[in-house]
């Protein structure tokens, strides 16, 4: 499975452990950003950069990480076609996973204490398939036609 990451300045230090981590465990990984520590630099554009290539390629998943998790979240979940879900804990990115058939995760990185707890995240995160419900597909199906139906 190939990994789309990237982050902001606040997320720079975890992606850059994450990259490492998910190499070492067999992932191809595609770091879209920033590619050095740039106390200036912006999230929305890591967060479309992911999300573009998320829906560009089949079977891939993105990982955003700044501050809070939920700049880069709303950033990517302005792609139609893109379930990007903030996690804080392994609970919530398996209710994202199975429910929601979430494609990116994003990350608070002033939230995560230790780098374990991000890894239970991750972990659960990419080990968790989605349920495939009739309700829950039934409510993707809704969501992307969400915008198509307000304009």
């Amino acid at each position: 499975m190939k990994v789309f990451i990237g982050s902001d300045h606040n997320g720079y230090d975890l992606k850059e452990k994450i990259e490492n981590y998910l190499r070492d465990r067999g992932y191809k990984v595609v770091d879209k950003g920033n590619e050095h520590m740039d106390p200036a630099d912006d999230f929305p554009q890591y967060g479309a950069q992911v999300a573009s290539e998320v829906l560009a390629n089949e079977n891939s998943i993105g990982i955003l990480i700044c501050g809070s998790g939920q700049g880069v979240c709303i950033a990517a979940n302005r792609f139609n076609g893109i379930r990007a879900a903030l996690a804080w804990d392994a609970a919530e990115a398996r209710a994202a996973r199975n429910d929601d058939d979430a494609n990116i995760l994003c990350l608070p990185a002033r939230e995560l204490g230790d780098f374990s707890q991000a890894q239970s995240i991750i972990d659960t995160f990419l080990d968790t398939p989605f349920a495939g419900a009739e309700r829950y597909k039934r409510r993707i199906k809704q969501l992307d036609t969400l915008q198509q139906q307000s304009s």
